[in-house]
């Protein structure tokens, strides 16, 4: 069976069942596959200092962006509301400019988010109610876990409009991509190649690693398979 078609039938780690050809086919990559293609073709899209911090230990979906400013002390803003028009299977892509010192994301909302089919939570930021995400499974990403509210300290400023993770812009639509190593950023204008070529380089890396379990040099397994080249574009 070609890596691109789907399979009748097949439950991916995300615990979903997919038939979209190269959807799927991202859905079974590593953040680390993935980073390498996208160094390949040149983009950015690496999101440092993001880790998981709670829920299930795997995401993936379409970016819903929401960007949070400071409050405005004459005519404060919600923190938490855009949380009714995220769409099942998105990720919660959320720009709180990387701030330690307040959350954007909760208890409730991990829950709420859980129930509604989220696909999980990104934040340039940090999070809190951790246990809540974890007893319901829901994937929460974030630069660390805090306590301390956001309301009236932050409120949000856009939906659907650019935001950053660190130094990664992300566009509503692009598709997130998290795991155990961390986040990673696929441009939608560019998702088929990147995914295309993200799965070569992990059908090279397989083809490595079983010449060098047959007994080959790993030196020589890696030049025979072009290991050192694979991230460089033109080989």
């Amino acid at each position: 069976m070609n890596a691109m078609q789907p399979r009748d039938g097949h439950r991916d780690k995300f615990g979903q069942q997919h038939g979209d050809d190269w959807l799927q086919a991202v859905r079974e990559l590593s953040t680390a596959e993935v980073s390498d293609a996208l160094d390949y073709f040149r983009l950015p899209g690496s999101a440092l200092g993001i880790r998981p911090v709670a829920g299930a230990p795997a995401l993936f979906g379409p970016a819903f962006t929401v960007s949070f400013v400071p409050v405005d002390v004459a005519a404060p803003g919600t923190v938490g509301d855009f949380l009714d028009d995220i769409p099942a299977g998105s990720v919660a892509v959320l720009d709180n400019g990387g701030r330690l010192d307040c959350t954007v994301w909760g208890g409730i909302m991990s829950q709420l988010a859980a129930h509604r089919g989220v696909a999980g939570t990104v934040i340039h930021g940090v999070c809190r109610d951790t246990a809540q995400a974890d007893a319901a499974g829901y994937p929460l990403y974030a630069r660390g876990r805090f306590m301390r509210t956001g309301k009236d300290r932050v409120q949000v400023s856009a939906v659907g409009q650019p935001v950053s993770l660190g130094d990664v812009r992300v566009v509503a639509g692009d598709y997130i991509l998290a795991d155990g190593d961390g986040v990673v950023v696929i441009p939608q204008s560019h998702a088929q190649r990147v995914i295309e070529r993200a799965l070569r380089t992990r059908d090279v890396e397989q083809r490595i690693l079983d010449a060098a379990l047959s007994g080959m040099a790993l030196r020589e397994a890696r030049r025979q398979f072009g290991y050192h080249l694979l991230q460089r574009a033109g080989h």
